[in-house]
């Protein structure tokens, strides 16, 4: 019974990964993007509308924003969850663990994302009234597509970065200090594991902002390397130079309308 019910979460889980996934190649289908987030002449339309227009425009709406980016959270973020509920598992027997508290560890972890995900949207419709970025979230200019590399490769080297990937690059530790039973206890490491995590990788989110969000692409390598970081073997030694790679991309970023007159 006990198996059974193991495979049936698992399987649950994995599958909300996959819809996740599905409704996000859906959107980005519907907004005539390819899988590199390049527009067609539809999406290079709705890129030069004015959200100030009187007219609805579901892209400048937090609403839709904000369910896209939780769909996007999903996505993006569940499959570095894998980790960390293995590590729950391993203590479910010696720990006194359950099904309920492993259940409530993604509970958790969810809430925190979908707060992010509040919290971009909101981002996202300020940047967007400000010119920063279009109505397909891309950056209008090299200043602030490369600020946004430089300020995100910079942060791989902060001290914010190397505690929040501690804890996330190794869980078991973190419930080892911090172990609660039942599902409240699940709920409540979920939200203290979701809160490093934010802290980790919340800049791979604002990368969005650089080649588009609804880069199908970006989201598929930003997800690879971030369950790539959180991997016991090789994670803590991929973090600087990603950072390194960040800077040098957004120096190129910057420069480069002024190497070429543009």
């Amino acid at each position: 019974m006990q198996g059974l019910m193991r495979s049936t979460l698992w399987l649950g889980f994995f599958a909300a990964i996959l819809a996740a996934w599905g409704v996000m190649f859906a959107m980005s289908t519907s907004m005539d993007l390819d899988l590199l987030g390049r527009p067609g002449a539809m999406a290079q339309a709705m890129r030069g509308m004015d959200p100030g227009m009187d007219m609805a425009m579901p892209m400048a709406a937090f609403g839709t924003l904000f369910a896209m980016w939780a769909i996007m959270m999903a996505a993006m973020m569940l499959p570095t969850l894998v980790p960390t509920l293995r590590s729950y598992e391993d203590l479910m027997v010696s720990a006194t663990g359950s099904r309920a508290g492993w259940l409530g560890v993604v509970l958790g972890y969810g809430v925190i994302w979908a707060g992010f995900a509040a919290t971009i949207a909101g981002a996202q419709v300020a940047l967007l009234h400000a010119g920063l970025i279009d109505m397909l979230g891309i950056a209008t200019s090299p200043l602030f597509a490369g600020g946004l590399l430089i300020a995100v490769g910079a942060f791989q080297f902060s001290r914010v970065k190397k505690l929040c990937h501690g804890v996330c690059h190794a869980p078991m530790m973190y419930f080892l200090g911090h172990w609660r039973t039942g599902a409240a206890g699940g709920v409540r490491m979920g939200l203290s594991l979701g809160a490093y995590c934010v802290g980790c990788c919340w800049g791979f989110m604002v990368l969005g902002f650089v080649g588009g969000v609804m880069n199908l692409t970006w989201m598929g390598l930003a997800t690879l390397f971030m369950v790539i970081e959180k991997l016991p073997q090789i994670g803590h030694h991929v973090t600087k130079p990603m950072g390194v790679a960040l800077v040098i991309a957004g120096l190129a970023v910057v420069g480069a309308p002024v190497l070429t007159g543009g």
